[in-house]
């Protein structure tokens, strides 16, 4: 069962997907409290960036290193490059991943950089991607930069 954290995640993942989107979630926790709170707005919003995570760290705001350094992201779905470059370049140590069944980012190179990186292979998560790319399977592809048959 997921933590409270993950909850939250799977939460705005679940807005995404009622909003015509694609159901993926993120928060970032620091000190025990939520932050930020974001979720693919790529077709909501027509942006080529916003992914869960990045739509997170834009909510967050501003933060100094020393608050990037005590935070942990929670995502529903393995971060991908671009996001993970943002982990990355924020010195974010703690990774959260709700599932990586349906899609693997660059959690190996994450992990070589020093992050600590979780996988908990949610049941909610790994269904909630495997509906959607299976009746979505264009909007999918174009989210992760593939080619694939439109929706």
């Amino acid at each position: 069962m997921s933590d409270e954290f993950m909850q939250a995640a799977i939460e705005e993942a679940r807005k995404g997907l009622a909003a015509g989107g694609i159901p993926i979630g993120s928060v970032l926790v620091i000190d025990g409290r939520i932050v930020g709170r974001g979720h693919n707005q790529r077709v909501q919003k027509g942006s080529c960036v916003l992914h869960a995570e990045m739509d997170c760290l834009e909510n967050a705001g501003r933060l100094s290193a020393a608050d990037y350094a005590r935070a942990t992201i929670y995502s529903t779905l393995s971060p991908c490059d671009m996001c993970s470059g943002a982990i990355l370049l924020y010195g974010i140590p703690k990774v959260i991943v709700g599932e990586n069944v349906n899609f693997q980012g660059p959690e190996e190179h994450v992990r070589s950089r020093g992050v600590d990186v979780t996988v908990l292979n949610d049941p909610q998560c790994i269904d909630m991607m495997r509906d959607f790319i299976r009746d979505k399977p264009g909007l999918w592809n174009e989210d992760i930069g593939e080619e694939g048959a439109d929706d």
